[in-house]
């Protein structure tokens, strides 16, 4: 840190240096994260115009999840500590909370140390909200409380930038703030809560990477469309059948990847058992709609393959009537159904680490 000078014209301090460590969960990636400490810098710049900011990035996990907040403030004031920072903002995936309440920021001026936690941003975690919200968290070590405004909010920008002064310059003030938090509601901040955190988890990438799982279902779906006891099978099965077919299939293939691959968390800690809910809650979710995803695309695929491969009037002597359409969707339904158990044993074969990127808090050891 570099101590502030006094303005010869005797005005307001020369710009002084406050050195800012970020450390950023690894769920978002490397390119983000510079962006990110870019756009924090010059957030920080326009707001307090009397800093230079030094922004030092890097991802880290910092502790395995599940985790409590004194855990995570210690972890990171040790970080901090370590890189000879003035202050530290942590980006963390956890879903922390205080008596039971979502947490979005804390701000500790004794650790030195401010906690953003992402998922309780909820659906609102595009780069410029995350900005502010760490903007936000980072006046609250000088007592301003703006609130993603402009520049330091009140009549006394001076006194926030003495506080700059004092607080980089270990000099403690009668009025300094120690804790801050911003809170949520119970209920509807818990809902953003899980959705945040669904979100953080990028369900969307499993059902893109499951590869093994989708070739050994593409080869039972198409042996299935080609079977004409299937065909019979489907004609006379009855919708409530078909459906619970459909939803026991694609249940079955979400519990074989979680057990298979060992998703799902448990907390010895009683205190902890609330936060490792919410990350198998999250798994589910995330293994759920990525199977789904895989459901879906396979009935399109049967669907259009038994269009193409399998005459009406052949389909109509195996079924014993006139066919049509809806028994080319039940077809393609049935069969996308047996595909989708064929691609649940395709997933046993996939890397672990490949599915377990859909366990929610798991990143590899290597993330920094």
């Amino acid at each position: 840190m570099t101590a502030s000078e006094t303005n010869p014209t005797g005005g307001l301090p020369q710009p002084h240096t406050v050195e800012l460590g970020l450390l950023v969960t690894p769920a978002l990636d490397d390119d983000v994260v510079r962006s990110l400490a870019e756009e924090v810098g010059e957030e920080l710049a326009r707001r307090y115009p009397g800093v230079e900011w030094q922004i030092t990035a890097e991802r880290d996990l910092l502790v395995s999840p599940p985790a409590r907040l004194a855990d995570v403030f210690d972890t990171a004031r040790t970080r901090m500590l370590d890189r000879n920072w003035d202050l530290a903002v942590h980006v963390t995936e956890l879903p922390l909370r205080i008596s039971r309440r979502p947490l979005v920021t804390h701000t500790s001026r004794t650790h030195g140390v401010a906690i953003v936690s992402l998922p309780a941003l909820g659906l609102k975690q595009s780069s410029r909200h995350l900005v502010r919200t760490i903007a936000d968290a980072v006046g609250i070590f000088v007592g301003d409380d703006t609130n993603s405004g402009g520049r330091v909010r009140g009549s006394d920008p001076d006194r926030i930038q003495r506080r700059w002064v004092e607080l980089t310059s270990d000099v403690d003030a009668a009025d300094a703030l120690a804790d801050a938090a911003l809170l949520h509601r119970v209920v509807a901040g818990n809902v953003r809560l899980l959705i945040g955190m669904v979100r953080a988890n990028h369900p969307w990438r499993l059902a893109t990477s499951l590869s093994r799982t989708l070739v050994g279902a593409v080869g039972v779906g198409a042996f299935a469309i080609v079977t004409s006891d299937i065909w019979r099978i489907a004609a006379q099965i009855s919708a409530v059948k078909l459906a619970f077919a459909c939803l026991a299939t694609v249940s079955v293939s979400v519990g074989t990847l979680i057990a298979v691959h060992g998703l799902w968390e448990r907390a010895l800690d009683r205190t902890l058992r609330e936060q490792a809910i919410m990350f198998n809650l999250v798994t589910l979710i995330t293994v759920g709609f990525g199977i789904a995803v895989l459901y879906v695309t396979l009935c399109v695929v049967e669907l259009a393959g038994a269009w193409l491969l399998i005459n009406p009037s052949l389909l109509s002597e195996q079924i014993g009537h006139a066919s049509g359409l809806g028994d080319y969707l039940r077809l393609a339904l049935l069969a996308g159904a047996l595909a989708t158990i064929g691609g649940a044993l395709g997933a046993a074969l996939e890397s672990g680490e490949t599915v377990r990127e859909a366990a929610y808090g798991y990143r590899p050891q290597n993330s920094r």
